[in-house]
């Protein structure tokens, strides 16, 4: 009987979101392994952690590490293996060159065949630019809303959040700060020596203290 290698991996929004939680996966690839013929050796679970880069999962690493010739990485869907299109051939080469299969049970890939490495292949590169199209757009709505001056992410300092709750509005005090800022930077001063000026004109800071960084950040956003 040939053995299998299962791998899982799940982050907290996409447990929620889509309800794949490492049970069902784990389930599924169970269920591939005995209708085929496969002894499922072990699983490897990435929980919590994002796909982003896979040197940083140790569960990936792992499997990987146990495929030998002859063994089969078995995975959910391509999207728990890698989420970019590098990462997910990388991994097929390295599969290849132990002399290992993949077979992702979602889009029913398996690359024991050279129809279903090519098909592989394609459907990665379909998934980076479907994640590709996804973020653009998310950049696009953030822009807009930015445009229209409602709140995107946390208030900026020199802002306030209006009554109706999404739309800015200045704050006159921390515009004042602001302008102090931008004044002492020009003639100079250190980012440092710019924090005891501000708390020497009585402005407070959001934070427990005016730290440089804080101030830095606050003249490029106001730039």
């Amino acid at each position: 009987m040939a053995s299998a290698i299962g791998y899982i991996r799940v982050s907290t929004d996409m447990q929620v979101a889509d309800g794949v939680s490492l049970d069902a996966q784990r389930a599924k690839i169970e269920a591939w392994c005995l209708l085929n013929d496969y002894d499922l050796a072990a699983v490897c679970v990435d929980a919590g952690i994002s796909g982003k880069a896979a040197d940083n999962r140790p569960g990936l690493q792992e499997a990987l590490a146990q495929c030998t010739k002859g063994t089969a990485l078995v995975v959910y869907s391509l999207s728990r293996l890698a989420r970019s299109t590098k990462d997910t051939i990388d991994i097929s080469e390295r599969l290849h060159k132990a002399g290992a299969d993949l077979v992702s049970l979602s889009e029913k890939v398996d690359t024991t065949s050279a129809a279903g490495k090519m098909v592989f292949r394609l459907l990665a590169v379909l998934n980076e630019f479907e994640r590709d199209q996804i973020s653009e757009r998310t950049t696009s709505a953030m822009q807009f809303k930015k445009s229209k001056g409602e709140l995107v992410g946390a208030v900026p300092y020199g802002y306030e959040v209006g009554t109706d709750g999404k739309t800015l509005i200045k704050n006159a005090i921390e515009q004042e700060a602001i302008s102090l800022m931008r004044e002492l930077n020009a003639k100079g001063l250190s980012l440092r020596n710019i924090a005891g000026r501000l708390l020497t004109a009585g402005y407070q800071p959001r934070a427990k203290a005016w730290y440089p960084a804080t101030i830095s950040s606050i003249l490029k956003e106001a730039a």
